[in-house]
């Protein structure tokens, strides 16, 4: 079976394009992210729904995104609106679906079954169109390793940290609130397997903020974060790329491992200390993440 998605690939970046801007739309492709997603859900109002789909339906039937990751934020099934979004986007060749408000493994579950029914009746086959969950609740966060866990065609779970931190009665504050909401769907992912995506930062005039807060995710782990302006695409980029010295080490980690393989030891040592299995896994990561970026840079 061809799959339109690639479940492992790099998604430093997820940039939301409006669904209702046909400018940024067209423009899509030249900002810079990883993942372009065409957003049908908060960022349009409920009287230019029909517009939004109308507009991605034609953007995804039409114009030509490269190599670009093409995801689309439907809105929630039980609106009846995700429904008419699937109908329209699947057909169209879209990628991934983001399934909005995800609050357990059964909605995943749910909105699976009718991207199933939809492929088969337009003849594409079943399970090509790949599917990740954004959580934005108390429930979603708790019920974060089923969620994970709940398709195969899951390649990501992402925080929505707006209606998540509405959802325990606070606000956005300096990242503490969402410390356990990060933790859990980053472990969640990492034990299911796929992608582990952060929220957006909507203050795009606070550049020091913004890196502050990329900062900590990539210390917890995560593999990108969502953006809502093409300011963000670089500095994010730029922050989650291994450095110039630690590249250096990781190249030195495996020309020492792998001069260790030719001489048939089982003991790796670089200026005098042991490597262990882990220093190697983590060195493979840091030089496929540097040579991943400078391959999609050439393109």
């Amino acid at each position: 079976m061809e799959k339109r998605y690639i479940k492992d690939r790099l998604r430093r970046s997820m940039m939301f394009v409006p669904g209702n801007n046909p400018g940024m739309i067209s423009d899509a492709r030249i900002y810079g992210a990883d993942s372009i997603m065409f957003d049908l859900e908060d960022s349009v109002a409920y009287t230019e729904k029909d517009t939004a789909r109308f507009l991605v339906h034609n953007a995804l039937r039409t114009l030509d995104f490269g190599k670009k990751e093409i995801v689309v934020r439907i809105n929630d099934l039980g609106s009846g609106l995700g429904i008419e979004d699937l109908e329209a986007i699947i057909p169209a060749g879209v990628h991934v679906v983001r399934l909005p408000k995800t609050d357990s493994a059964q909605d995943v579950i749910d909105c699976e079954k009718e991207i199933a029914r939809i492929e088969a009746a337009h003849g594409i086959p079943v399970g090509a169109t790949g599917m990740m969950a954004a959580i934005e609740s108390a429930n979603g966060v708790l019920s974060a390793p089923q969620i994970a866990r709940a398709s195969d065609r899951l390649i990501g779970i992402a925080l929505g940290a707006e209606d998540y931190v509405t959802d325990l009665k606070t606000t956005r504050a300096d990242g503490i609130e969402l410390l356990f909401a990060r933790s859990m769907i980053l472990n969640a992912a990492r034990a299911a397997g796929i992608a582990a995506l952060d929220t957006v930062y909507s203050d795009v005039n606070n550049e020091e903020g913004f890196l502050a807060e990329v900062e900590l995710i990539r210390k917890l782990g995560f593999d990108g974060k969502s953006v809502i302006n093409p300011r963000q695409i670089q500095p994010l980029h730029r922050a989650l790329m291994p450095s110039e010295k630690d590249l250096k080490k990781a190249y030195a980690v495996m020309e020492a491992y792998e001069d260790a393989v030719r001489r048939g030891s089982g003991v790796v040592s670089l200026n005098g200390k042991m490597i262990d299995k882990p220093v190697v896994v983590r060195a493979q990561r840091l030089i496929a993440l540097a040579e991943t970026d400078s391959r999609i840079e050439e393109e």
